[in-house]
This record gives structure tokens, sequence and C-alpha cells, in this order.
């Protein structure tokens, strides 16, 4: 499984056709290419059908159009073509301003600090938090995904819910708030869940584990209390084991942890899926992919967050991983009829002239 980033978005899959969609492209030589699609389709029809090689000769014009689609006409596609349903859209958040954040760029030894335990969001991390919300709402991403999931950290659980959690929680509204009031210190109101998402908290997408206090978590029990509508059910022990007070996770077993949570993913019966994570773990896991893509690509894919940037990715499950339905596909023959395709019937009567 690889990641892709074309224009039209980025992809995990296990093409290697990625260099060509970004590699520059010859004008000159993509019209002499159409040249050559035209003069080698309209050939053969003209003499016996002049209406056919007029048909062809338009169709080449149109080609013309896009030259950097069609500049090798030789028939290998420079793109990729999957089914949607073995597909998943993530959009790929990295958490908003922290008091570590604030700490570290000043001495990076404060993340070795105890104060900085579980470290919660600054007013600055709220205003970029609801920044993000707003372009979700307006670009309309809200309304498109199926599922939250975060790391189970005071940080990326006050993100989640501040981008993507309801509006303002009122006391005897149905249901439980996503956020109670003043949670983390962070001075703001509560966040309602009513008609929103489910948001689940998952161990296998938190920061490096170990060592720095930021990247410790309170227990579950805690958190439950914060966050009462968060789902805490996919997390088995109510205490800090993975964190470890002498030893830092090492990156590349970070990676394997990323790639691990990206074939979870894949399981999921969700279509979109917004995950809120960390720098670390972003970064580590993507470089796992486009290592044969062109630089641009890479960069794309690899390069570090900032604190609350979303970046839309796809990916593409080739290994039959997930369940393999989408929302989208319809069987078609409702009512069954009679249908003989125009290929298959070409193919078979060689001699019909006519096209349907």
């Amino acid at each position: 499984m690889r990641l892709l980033t074309t224009p039209f978005g980025s992809f995990f899959s296990d093409t290697k056709a990625a260099k060509s969609i970004a590699a520059p492209r010859n004008n000159k030589s993509s019209k002499n290419s159409i040249h050559r699609y035209q003069a080698c389709v309209s050939a053969p029809y003209a003499s016996s059908n002049p209406a056919r090689a007029a048909t062809f000769s338009r169709n080449a014009r149109c080609c013309s159009s896009f030259p950097t689609v069609f500049s090798d006409m030789d028939g290998s596609p420079s793109s990729s073509l999957l089914p949607l349903q073995r597909c998943k859209i993530l959009h790929l958040v990295r958490h908003a301003q922290g008091i570590h954040n604030v700490e570290g760029e000043k001495n990076p030894n404060a993340y070795l600090s105890p104060e900085l335990f579980d470290a919660h969001l600054t007013p600055l991390g709220w205003d970029q938090a609801d920044n993000l919300r707003r372009h979700v709402i307006a670009c309309g991403l809200s309304k498109k995904i199926d599922l939250v999931i975060t790391s189970p950290l005071l940080r990326t659980m006050q993100t989640a819910v501040g981008v993507f959690g309801g509006e303002a929680f009122v006391d005897g509204v149905k249901g439980k708030p996503l956020m109670v009031e003043n949670a983390g210190n962070s001075g703001r109101r509560a966040i309602s869940s009513l008609d929103g998402l489910p948001f689940i908290a998952v161990e296998a997408c938190r920061e490096h584990l170990g060592v720095h206090p930021c990247d410790r978590r309170r227990t579950i029990r805690e958190y439950q209390t914060l966050f009462p509508a968060v789902d805490f059910s996919l997390i088995e022990s109510n205490e800090d084991t993975l964190w470890e007070p002498n030893v830092r996770e090492p990156n590349e077993e970070v990676a394997i942890r990323g790639m691990k949570f990206i074939n979870w993913l894949l399981t999921r019966r969700e279509t979109e899926i917004a995950v809120v994570t960390h720098s670390g773990f972003l970064f580590h896991t993507l470089n796992k992919f486009g290592k044969d893509f062109h630089p641009l690509i890479k960069d794309e894919i690899c390069k570090h967050f900032g604190n609350c940037e979303l970046r839309s990715m796809v990916i593409v499950d080739k290994s039959l991983l997930g369940f393999g339905t989408d929302r989208t596909n319809f069987p078609g023959k409702i009512p069954r009829g009679l249908d003989l395709p125009s290929d298959i019937a070409h193919d078979k009567h060689p001699n019909a002239i006519g096209d349907h």
C-alpha cells in the first residue's frame, strides 16, 4: 500500500504511476502526440467511411485541449483508477497549539518538565481550532465526515471536539456534552454532542510514547468526566501503561504503529474519517509512503504538520482488509430486461456497424 497525491487529492495505493502525474510535460511533444493520434485513428476510416473519419478527427481535436493528460498516446494510463468502495477518505489534523509547544520552542528541555503533563491547548490554540472549525463548515466537510478519531490526550481531544463538535451545550438538552465547561483549564463553554458525529479515542494514534510528560495521558475515568460523549471503549487500560519515564519510543516503532493504525482504518465501515493526532505520529507514519514519487508529491505527503493543519488524503485498500461496500454503487437491470452491449455485439458480429 502506498500514498499518492494528485491534483485531485492524495491516495494511499500500490501504483507506481505517481511520477508521471507530477512530472513536467513538454507541450510541443504533447501536440505532436495529438497529431500522431489524429493521423492514426483517422486514416483507416478515411476512404471507407468519411463520416467516421470526421468523428475521430473531432475527437482528436477535443483531446488537444488536455495536453498534460494526453501527452503519451500509447494507451498507458498516467494515473490510477480504483473502485470507490476500496477507498476511504482521511482528513488528518494535527492538534492546535498546546502549552508544551510554546515552552518547548523557548527551551527544548522544557519537554521534560512534569508541569507540562498531558498538555492542554493555549488560548491561541483554541483560536486555531475555531478557525479550522469555520473552514470545515464553510467547505462542507463537516457534513461529509462519518467519524472522528482522536488520540486520547487532552490537547487532541480538545482540538477534535472544538473543530468537529456541536454548538455550545445547553443544560436540560437531551444527550451528554462532548466536553464539559472549562475542561483542561480551557475557559470554554461546554460543547454539545446533539445531532453530532461519533467520536472515538484510540491509543494507536498517540504521539511518541515515553519520557516527555506532555505525552503521558490521564486515566480514562478522568477523561470520561471531561469528555462524556467521547467513546473510550477501545482503550483497554484505565491507567497509561504505554508511557515509560525513561524510554522514548523510537521513530521506526512510531511508524510501525502508524501503519497498523492505517490498516485498522481500512476495516472500519465509515467512508470519510477525521483523525486528530500529533506531529511526530503523522510525520513518521506518512514518511513510510511516497519514496518512489516525485519530490513535490512526497513533500505534500510527508512534511511536518503545523498546529491545527488539516490535510485530506485517500486510503486505497488493495489487500481486501476492508468490507468493500459503497453507498453510491447501483447494480442496474432493475427491472431486468434485454441487454447486449455494443462492444460484445461487435465481437460476436464483426460486420455490424452501429455503436450504441
